[in-house]
């Protein structure tokens, strides 16, 4: 359910942000304005802004894949605060992802970025840690399915790549570090959960 509230809200303010360039610039990730003029809340206003339909279509689809199962399996394991922590891996995922760029941009007026990919990469780890052995297709290469936690560790290594080499007009650095974080919190939530996925991906149960 809150993974459909989610997605509904970020379509609705997406589509008139787009048709609305003063709301947009309000709401997009800006570290200069962030640092400068102490406007903190660019740092989750940025998810709910994309910067065309294929932008949003992407994010929403992979949430829908991903976050419903997510939101399931955390109040499997979380019990009754699974939807608060859902609520905060997401949240989270979109503030940390966004962390490097702040640092690295907060004197540079014209550096922008916006959508939800940091905070979707952060539901999609916190899967792959939940179910290491989910296969999981690749886009590049259809009808072939990997081990989650294979996928995860290609997904990283190339994020990782294309955020170093740079100019490709995509903030692979906020994908990096968003799904880092979905990691990093699902295990601080119960740190049992790394001995589980040890033993998932080794066949033990």
């Amino acid at each position: 359910m809150i993974t459909l509230i989610i997605i509904a809200i970020t379509v609705i303010v997406s589509i008139t942000a787009m048709e609305n360039y003063t709301l947009k610039n309000k709401l997009m990730f800006n570290a200069y304005m962030i640092h400068h003029q102490k406007q903190g809340y660019r740092f989750v206003s940025n998810g709910l802004i994309h910067g065309d339909w294929l932008h949003l279509v992407f994010n929403m689809y992979a949430l829908w894949m991903f976050g419903q199962g997510v939101e399931k399996m955390y109040g499997a394991v979380y019990g009754g605060k699974g939807v608060l922590f859902f609520i905060l891996l997401y949240v989270g995922g979109l503030v940390m992802s966004s962390l490097y760029s702040y640092e690295k941009h907060k004197d540079n007026i014209h550096y922008n970025a916006l959508g939800a990919s940091g905070a979707v990469s952060a539901v999609i780890f916190a899967f792959i840690i939940l179910n290491p052995t989910y296969p999981l297709g690749l886009i590049i290469v259809p009808g072939i399915r990997i081990p989650a936690y294979l996928f995860g560790i290609l997904l990283l290594g190339i994020e990782h790549y294309l955020s170093r080499r740079g100019n490709t007009g995509i903030a692979h650095d906020a994908h990096f570090w968003g799904s880092i974080f979905g990691v990093l919190f699902t295990i601080a939530l119960k740190p049992s959960l790394a001995i589980d996925f040890i033993h998932k991906i080794q066949g033990v149960y």
